[in-house]
């Protein structure tokens, strides 16, 4: 039933316009059940499977940048895609889970990999265009958009517990990168867009763990982002193939991918995405050690300060997760 509220707004079944406008594209689970519907609130668990996505992100970081100044960006999200497809159908055979694989949620999946692939090029384009510091002090900026969206595309509950969270999070973010804004720089604004993609795909993905499987998810993640990879890499009419030396980095990327996938969808479907996404802020302060001990880049103060911070907001996002009521209940906006 739709029908106006006082201030003009449109108003269906008590909903807000967006949350509606999520359930019709099947973003999340049939229309008039949200509120219904029971999610495990397991954030300690998810906190576990985080820890194995900021890792394998990490890795994939790493090994792209052994082999950026061979490999074009659409190349690597290519090779990456196709390795991630064939561990994602030969591990489904294996276990006996090919058949948990649906296309009734096809434009849902179709919207969230679009999303996450115009996130991926943003913020590899951001690479190439301003200092790697900058880049990364934008990116994670996405954890903030997803507490803040949460509510209005997911139902949850926003507290002031998850803003504290965040602002302590972002906080630590800025001093570790120190980013230099003095100047507007387009690699600024791609950076920005690829935190906005990110968080909107992450959002995309917690809709979608309510009632599809994990293994479905990443069957059409890599199969879709294969071919936005390829379509992108013919446009150019140019594609470099992989060498004896580019070869076991492009595999390590396909498995990092898939890993990272893995365990962040997994995450995602234990806890509230305002709980989980939080964890992410740790991968910062690692990034910065393996720089250090692998690059020689400087570790300072600022390094220590802002982890410091980063984890007390991970620590107190969790710690009140982990006192709420564990139905995990969608709530009303």
């Amino acid at each position: 039933m739709r029908h106006r509220n006082g201030e003009g707004g449109l108003v269906i079944k008590g909903k807000w316009p967006c949350l509606w406008i999520c359930e019709v594209l099947d973003f999340a689970p049939r229309l008039g059940k949200v509120r219904q519907m029971t999610q495990p609130n397991r954030p300690l668990a998810a906190a576990l499977w985080m820890t194995g996505a900021i890792a394998a992100f990490t890795a994939m970081a790493v090994a792209t940048r052994e082999i950026k100044g061979v490999h074009d960006t659409f190349e690597i999200l290519a090779y990456r895609s196709v390795v991630g497809f064939c561990i994602v159908v030969a591990g489904a055979a294996l276990l006996g889970q090919l058949g948990r694989i649906r296309a009734q949620r096809l434009g849902g999946h179709a919207i969230r990999n679009i999303l996450h692939f115009t996130g991926q090029s943003l913020w590899f384009w951001a690479i190439t265009m301003i200092p790697l510091a900058q880049v990364f002090a934008l990116e994670f900026t996405s954890p903030i958009w997803v507490i803040l969206l949460s509510p209005l595309v997911l139902g949850e509950r926003l507290t002031r517990r998850k803003l504290l969270s965040a602002a302590l999070g972002f906080t630590g973010v800025w001093i570790v990168a120190q980013p230099d804004f003095t100047r507007i720089d387009p690699g600024v604004f791609a950076a920005i867009g690829a935190a906005f993609f990110f968080a909107a795909t992450t959002l995309m993905t917690k809709a979608l763990t309510k009632g599809e499987a994990v293994v479905g998810i990443l069957f059409w993640l890599t199969l879709m982002q294969a071919a936005f990879g390829f379509s992108a890499v013919l446009a150019d009419d140019s594609i470099t193939l992989p060498t004896l030396a580019t070869l076991p980095w492009l595999v390590l990327i396909g498995i990092s991918g898939v890993t990272a996938h893995l365990c962040l969808t997994t995450a995602l479907s234990l806890a509230p995405a305002s709980s989980v996404v939080p964890v992410d802020f740790a991968r910062l302060p690692l990034i910065a050690a393996i720089g250090a001990a692998f690059y020689a880049e400087p570790v300072e103060v600022t390094l220590l300060l802002g982890a410091g911070l980063i984890f007390l907001g991970i620590w107190i996002n969790l710690s009140g997760a982990t006192s709420a009521p564990q139905d995990g209940s969608v709530t009303k906006p």
